[in-house]
């Protein structure tokens, strides 16, 4: 039996129990153990209480030979010289960075060829792990360094996680607070046409922020999986948001469609967060013609913008509740030490960068940046022509 058919056998809770039987038999395996990332990125925490020499009890993310395998996504072959070697296996699904799995073996196993078979395993435990989610809280208890509060606990049911990647992106996301917020707005769509992005400021703390956020992410999906453009999404959240809040809950969004085959891009710009373009040594803020906000008030009239990104390209999102911004453009305080961050971060990993750039604005003097914030950093590869034309020939 395959790994991958005995995942999806077992009960959803009993995975890695699962998993510790296969790989017990087929590699002599003496421990087989998981950590999973937590809600706040910053530990790796195990899905259940750890007793193997290893010593893989919760570390923070970023040090030590699990945060190494994570970070690096690489997996890592600790040991063998004595009477055991460790193997840390990054647990990714689509870019989305879910833990490590930690393999402890005999040295006779320590070899290439068992470390490049198990980081397949743990990609199909990824997979695995996404379907048994539905139907256990196991998981979700894990990745809790503490209580989360109801309304966050609302926004990570609906939300669609850190990141997403593709042939033509990177796209990787952070939010603080992580455990108490309810307020922030992210979704994405890929197909083969396009990318589809929504990155909305939150509306303030507490259940309400949650409720207004819900209702918009809903209405968002309803429009665009109902095959509407960019225009008859913002017109029906629009409609929904003002029909139950008549006007007080209005929402600042960003709705984008890039195609993938060109780097074409589509915005409906509703308030908005800001962005931000980081091409070759230059850094820039894009200027998009500002149009009301989602639910201000009844029938408001949308329309598309457009813009292009090339192969190289950074696309860096920063959303809070800052309040209206002034007519003639945004917050030049803000702007300046996003600029800065950006500029500080050029060399970081897409996926690092959301993280790093909170931190850097958290250390701008006091004021600098509201305590609910989400940004989001897209990398633009492109296509190569030869695949471009590829598409092109399919198509007719």
């Amino acid at each position: 039996m395959t790994v991958e058919r005995a995942l999806r056998g077992a009960p959803p809770h009993r995975l890695l129990d699962s998993l510790r039987v296969d790989l017990a038999r087929r590699f002599a395996a003496l421990s087989t153990d998981l950590l999973l990332v937590d809600y706040g990125l910053t530990s790796l925490r195990p899905v259940e209480p750890v007793q193997d020499p290893a010593g893989t009890r919760h570390g923070a993310v970023g040090s030590g030979p699990a945060g190494r395998a994570l970070s690096t996504q690489q997996p890592y072959l600790f040991g063998g010289d004595g009477p055991t070697a460790t193997a840390y296996l990054p647990v990714t699904v689509r870019g989305e960075r879910c833990g490590v799995l930690v393999v402890v073996l005999p040295p006779d196993r320590a070899t290439p060829a068992v470390t490049e078979e198990l980081a397949d395993i743990a990609e199909t435990l990824g997979h695995a792990l996404r379907v048994a989610d539905r139907h256990t809280d196991l998981y979700r208890r894990t990745r809790r360094a503490r209580a989360l509060s109801v309304p966050a606990e609302m926004q990570w049911g609906v939300l669609p996680g850190h990141a997403c990647t593709g042939a033509e992106f990177d796209l990787y996301a952070y939010w603080e607070p992580s455990y108490t917020s309810g307020g922030h707005v992210l979704d994405w769509c890929a197909t083969e046409e396009e990318l589809t992005l929504v990155v909305a400021n939150g509306t303030g703390p507490g259940a309400p922020s949650a409720l207004v956020s819900n209702l918009a992410l809903n209405a968002i999906r309803n429009a665009r999986r109902a095959g509407l453009d960019l225009v008859g999404q913002a017109s029906l959240t629009d409609q929904a948001l003002y029909g139950q809040h008549r006007g007080e809950r209005p929402l600042s969004a960003l709705l984008l469609s890039f195609a993938r085959a060109t780097g074409e891009v589509r915005v409906v710009d509703a308030g908005s967060p800001t962005v931000w373009r980081d091409r070759g040594a230059a850094t820039e803020r894009i200027e998009l013609e500002r149009q009301l906000p989602l639910g201000m008030f009844e029938d408001t009239v949308y329309a598309t913008q457009s813009l292009r990104v090339l192969p190289g390209d950074r696309l860096v999102f920063v959303a809070c509740d800052r309040g209206e911004p002034p007519p003639g453009g945004g917050d030049a305080a803000l702007d300046r030490a996003v600029r800065r961050a950006i500029e500080r971060t050029r060399g970081t990993s897409c996926a690092d960068t959301p993280r790093a750039l909170v931190r850097e604005l958290r250390e701008e003097p006091p004021g600098g940046l509201p305590d609910d914030v989400l940004v989001v950093c897209l990398d633009w590869h492109g296509r190569a022509p030869a695949e471009r034309r590829a598409v092109a020939d399919e198509e007719h």
